[in-house]
């Protein structure tokens, strides 16, 4: 069974930010806190009948196609103001041909 995306999240955050707050920042590291992130198991029922899962905790009720696209959605990385200037100059820089491709 899949976990609940939105609730894995949530708590993926609560436990970043617990992490930060008791942890020095040179005692960090990414292997210890993907340690605690594999701990969050919030598992979802199956609805055989309509074949959608059902989260007892936030109520979720979607199909796993959809299950899918928000555990993608909720990955994603926000674009930064320096990504979005690193993207401009990088397309300022390209010749007028590769330009007028796009």
């Amino acid at each position: 069974m899949p976990n609940c995306p939105e609730c894995t999240a949530r708590e993926r955050k609560k436990i970043q930010a617990k992490y930060e707050a008791e942890t020095a920042e040179e005692n960090r590291g990414r292997d210890d806190l993907f340690k605690l992130f594999d701990e969050v198991e919030i598992p979802m029922k199956l609805d055989s009948a309509t074949k959608h899962f059902i989260c007892k905790r936030c109520g979720l009720y979607a199909t796993r196609e959809q299950v899918s696209d928000i555990k993608y959605r909720l990955n994603q990385k926000e674009k930064t103001r320096e990504d979005k200037q690193d993207d401009y100059l990088e397309w300022w820089q390209k010749s007028k041909k590769d330009k007028e491709l796009i």
